[in-house]
């Protein structure tokens, strides 16, 4: 069924401003400040597994539970991350850190294979007996994507091996005449298929596919596991398997709900699956919970999860603005998910989401200093709302980052006769296709220019399909400077033709333009938001002459984008003449305050709250 790959982010280079310049932070103070953070933490301590135990650096809750519990995870986010960036720029200290990690994993490994430095530290007697709460095989999961990143980065199979012998184990413990379990936080699924993918062992895909086969199975894994520890299965806190995606076997789940990044990591690995197996069960599964999660769950700006007491899903068009969860991680995970769906079938609903998602929700994770975080990302802010440096769950931190860093495997998509370009803004790679060859250079300025240029050098006769983002309209293109027709096919303009050394240049006209919401969602009714490209804005009230609670943008006004380079590194801003409520004379009068002219100027979601303490709107009164 799989009709696409990725490209490995390792085949492409990186050449635009934006994303370079991005690459360049993360490599130079992201990676590095993580890294000091790992320390302050004693969380790189854990790996040593010291005697005597120390006392947890993170207070349990009253319940007893502490996130140290997560710590392999972040860990192995991070040898993912720093291996991504290292295919920007190689850096020996940063080589020397990741190989210190892979030294420590080493000697904590069990004989058996077992790693998860907690239970081997703090209860070894307690191993696998609590997988709905405790994220073990979610640790394994991150763990082996750091040790496959690291091994397509440098070559290095060191960290490979030792997480090879930890899925033996973890295959030696479970399946169908084994223990029966899965884990409760969805996530060992998409690192089994990427170590398939990078070794071709299929004992990796196996295990992968028992994972989700087996979720949602009746008698139900996790109320067995709990009376097993003596607990009564229905004291579990969350108080339904729907919060874990396990209330039901996956393939008859209709509606997306609990957890948000849970549900897009098992999405991601059912795309994953019925890609490698021609699954038409999983297909047709992951197609209906995409409709679902985009037409009534899905914010503006590409976040999902309105909730924070379960970090997910309530019910259809539930989208407040200033209490919007909306987790970094859940938005970094719809862009694996939607990559996946990409390669199943080559549809432009699926990179629009994948493209919104990154430019909005998840890149608004990492400051423009590349040391601070949102974990959560509102869409209406009284300026309290801040990044912070740390957080005792810091798993947005090293998401936002191996996002970034690898953002050079979801430019292309490939095909036996077929090249795809998903995503623009300055990429390079010489590419198999037609039985040769193709090297293909994309140079632009996106997301602030929609001019395209493409170079494509083969002797070959194939398919380059060039995106056309639904936010487009009146695209044009040339090739050698001749206008070609633009007949698009879900989303695609695709042109075949026997290749030489050509160029297609492709125009995409990005005037700033209104978007309005879903009737049913509440919050926007009467407001406006506004959109140029793939960029959702927002206004700042350090732009504004007036409160922003007082200010709205009439249906008549005419919006405008204008380049600022003096403006945080470079930004194009929309402004607009809108509207300011003025001071009555009363608390309460029988006539409306009055209004008078006030400019407006909206900058890029992605970049609020670089600048202080700011209050912030998407959504503004029309």
């Amino acid at each position: 069924m799989r009709r696409y790959a990725s490209v490995p982010f390792s085949d492409v280079q990186i050449t635009g401003p934006f994303w370079s310049e991005r690459l360049e932070t993360v490599l130079t103070r992201t990676i590095p400040s993580q890294h000091k953070q790992l320390e302050k933490f004693n969380m790189l301590r854990s790996l040593k597994l010291p005697k005597p135990v120390p006392p947890t650096t993170i207070p349990p809750h009253p319940n007893g539970f502490t996130t140290e519990i997560f710590w392999d995870s972040d860990i192995g986010k991070w040898v993912e991350a720093a291996s991504y960036a290292l295919t920007h720029r190689r850096d020996a200290v940063i080589e020397a850190q990741i190989e210190e990690i892979v030294a420590d994993l080493e000697k904590a490994q069990a004989p058996d294979g077992y790693l998860n430095c907690w239970y081997l530290e703090r209860e070894p007697q307690n191993r696998w007996t609590n997988l709905r709460d405790n994220h073990e095989l979610y640790n394994a999961g991150h763990l082996l994507e750091g040790a496959v990143a690291y091994f397509r980065a440098t070559g290095r199979d060191r960290m490979l091996a030792v997480m090879e012998r930890y899925m033996d184990h973890i295959a030696a413990t479970f399946g169908p005449d084994k223990k029966r379990g899965y884990c409760g936080h969805q996530e060992i699924e998409l690192a089994l298929v990427k170590a398939f993918h990078a070794t071709g062992k299929r004992k990796f895909l196996d295990l992968a596919t028992y994972f989700i086969d087996e979720r949602g199975a009746q008698p139900h894994y996790f109320d067995q596991e709990a009376e097993a520890r003596g607990e009564a299965p229905g004291k579990y806190g969350q108080g339904t398997y729907e919060y874990s995606q396990s209330h039901l076997p996956v393939r008859q789940q209709t509606k997306v709900v609990g957890h948000a990044v849970r549900a897009m990591y098992m999405y991601t690995a059912m795309a994953d699956l019925a890609a490698e197996h021609g699954d038409d069960g999983l297909k047709a599964a992951c197609e209906r919970l995409w409709r679902d999660v985009t037409e009534t769950r899905m914010y503006v700006t590409g976040g999902f999860g309105p909730s924070a007491r379960n970090e997910g899903f309530t019910q259809d068009y539930d989208l407040p603005n200033d209490t919007a969860y909306a987790e970094t991680c859940a938005s970094v995970a719809m862009v694996f998910w939607a990559a996946r769906m990409l390669n199943l079938d080559l549809d432009g609903q699926y990179a629009d989401t994948l493209e919104l998602a990154l430019y909005n929700n998840a890149l608004a994770g990492l400051s423009r200093d590349g040391e601070t975080y949102f974990y959560d990302n509102k869409l209406e802010s009284d300026g309290t709302h801040q990044r912070w440096e740390w957080h005792p769950c810091p798993c947005c931190t090293m998401n936002v980052a191996r996002l970034v860093a690898s953002i050079g495997g979801y430019v292309f998509g490939a095909a036996k006769d077929e090249i795809a370009l998903h995503l623009y803004g300055g990429a390079s790679a010489t590419l198999p296709v037609a039985g040769g060859q193709a090297q293909i250079t994309e140079s632009s300025n996106y997301p602030w220019d929609g001019a395209i240029r493409v170079q494509v050098k083969s002797d070959r006769a194939f398919t380059l399909s060039l995106r056309i983002p639904s936010w487009c309209e009146g695209a044009t293109a040339r090739v050698n400077g001749q206008t070609i027709p633009m007949t698009t096919e879900r989303g695609y303009l695709r042109i075949h033709r026997q290749w030489a050394d050509d160029v297609v240049e492709l125009h995409l006209p990005m005037p700033p333009h209104r978007v309005y919401a879903h009737p049913e969602v509440k919050a926007d009714i009467g407001r406006v938001a506004i959109k140029r490209g793939p960029l959702v804005y927002c206004l700042e009230g350090r732009d504004q002459e007036a409160p922003l609670h007082r200010l709205r943008l009439p249906s008549s006004a005419a919006l405008t984008a204008t380049f600022r380079t003096d403006l945080l590194g470079g930004i194009a801003t929309v402004t607009a003449t809108g509207q300011a409520t003025q001071t009555p004379t009363a608390l309460y009068t029988t006539t409306p305050a009055a209004e008078q002219p006030s400019p407006l100027t909206a900058v890029p979601y992605y970049i609020w709250a670089n600048r202080g303490p700011n209050p912030m709107q998407v959504w503004v009164r029309e």
